[in-house]
């Protein structure tokens, strides 16, 4: 059986806070770069994932609800994306890096509850199964082609933002050949 729509999201979720658990631990600047970059891209691809296949299914099956939880989930995206777009540039010895970081984490962790606690069980009730882990399959492809870079100043409703993530997606891609990343990116 495939993952739902709520596992799949919930797995990312995981993974973003151990890129988090990696950087804290970390012993040295060069490895709190390469698990910063790993948060960076991981983050960034979930959230236009998000944005283009779960946030629209909420509109399409939940109605006006939908709506209205999405403009709240959208809220909360553009905080997430404000702190990640200042977070990829920093260094990690920055003395604001940790301040940032940390609070990048609590806007994401705001976030994560109210999806947990609102969007996905109201979504996953409507769903059938099948059609939830269609809807997974189709998040899990589009972070394929997502932007891998926060960019706050980009649309974040489609159709617009499918056509801007198309058009940035390969310039955050050559610019990741140039950024170093953990050889292991597996926690």
């Amino acid at each position: 059986m495939d993952e739902t729509i709520s596992e799949a999201i919930g797995n990312d979720h995981k993974y973003i806070d151990g890129c988090y658990e990696k950087i804290k631990s970390a012993s040295d600047v060069q490895e709190k770069t390469e698990w910063r970059n790993q948060l960076t891209w991981a983050l960034a691809r979930h959230a236009i994932s998000e944005e283009l296949t779960m946030y629209p299914a909420m509109e399409q099956h939940m109605g006006q609800e939908g709506v209205d939880l999405t403009n709240e989930d959208r809220a909360q995206h553009q905080a997430v994306k404000e702190d990640l777009n200042i977070l990829q540039k920093m260094l990690p010895s920055d003395p604001n890096f940790d301040t940032l970081l940390e609070q990048l984490m609590k806007d994401l962790h705001n976030h994560i509850e109210h999806e947990s606690n609102e969007d996905m069980p109201r979504l996953e009730k409507i769903l059938r199964r099948d059609e939830s882990e269609a809807l997974a399959r189709s998040f899990q492809r589009t972070k394929m082609i997502t932007p891998t870079r926060s960019h706050p100043s980009a649309p974040n409703k489609p159709y617009f933002e499918n056509v801007v993530a198309l058009m940035i997606a390969p310039a955050d891609k050559v610019i990741d050949l140039m950024r170093s990343f953990p050889e292991d990116s597996r926690l």
